[in-house]
């Protein structure tokens, strides 16, 4: 919920002048972020590139409203430091979880269901990335993806390989920076057997690569 200190740390990010890595979404896609997932039960968020913990407050104040969670995954320490404090300031620790390291790695060891993931990552990683997460999804997950027009010259085969799939139902939303949004029709091969949603994250072992994602 958008409480007096969720403002706050909003307010005071929107006023700082953005830095890489981790710049943030624009306002209005924080708006719609929140929008999305603040009427959902029970809502599980995947965030792929958490950077500052912007999207992350916008996303944590949501899911907040009926007992939902996000996982926010980060590999930039100059980001993950000011993350838990944005987090903290916000008072959303108890809804927003920060796993460190690189996505490529720390992602496959995540065995749990999401309802809806971000992606906001690097946008050369956006595929396999997307391809990693796909398996923690069922029928009615939402894949959010930023920067598809923006950075159309790197994300418009994303957008073009989410549209053509058939187990998808994929739209390009040209809200600020663009928005591909991917609605899962169909389960794929190499679904969790055992889906755990809203058990947190099992990590199957511990590791903090580095390189690859930063939102």
């Amino acid at each position: 919920m958008l409480d007096d200190r969720v403002r706050a740390v909003l307010e005071r990010l929107e006023a700082e002048e953005p830095r890489p890595p981790g710049v943030p979404v624009e306002p209005t896609t924080g708006r719609f972020l929140f929008s999305v997932v603040a009427p959902q039960w029970d809502c599980e968020v995947l965030e792929i590139g958490g950077g500052r913990g912007y999207s992350t407050i916008w996303l944590g104040a949501g899911v907040r409203y009926f007992g939902g969670r996000v996982l926010s995954l980060e590999r930039e320490e100059s980001c993950i430091a000011d993350w838990r404090r944005n987090i903290a300031d916000a008072g959303l620790e108890e809804t927003a979880e920060l796993v460190e390291g690189d996505a490529l790695e720390t992602l496959p060891m995540i065995d749990d269901v999401f309802d809806v993931v971000f992606l906001d990552a690097a946008n050369k990683l956006y595929e396999e990335l997307f391809q990693l997460a796909r398996e923690k999804l069922e029928p009615g997950a939402l894949v959010i993806a930023d920067d598809v027009v923006l950075h159309a010259d790197t994300l418009a085969a994303y957008s073009l390989a989410r549209q053509a799939d058939p187990t998808l139902s994929s739209l390009t939303v040209t809200l600020d920076r663009g928005l591909e949004l991917s609605v899962v029709l169909a389960e794929v091969a190499g679904n969790l057997d055992e889906p755990r949603k809203g058990g947190g994250p099992v990590v199957k072992s511990s590791s903090t690569g580095s390189g690859g994602t930063s939102g």
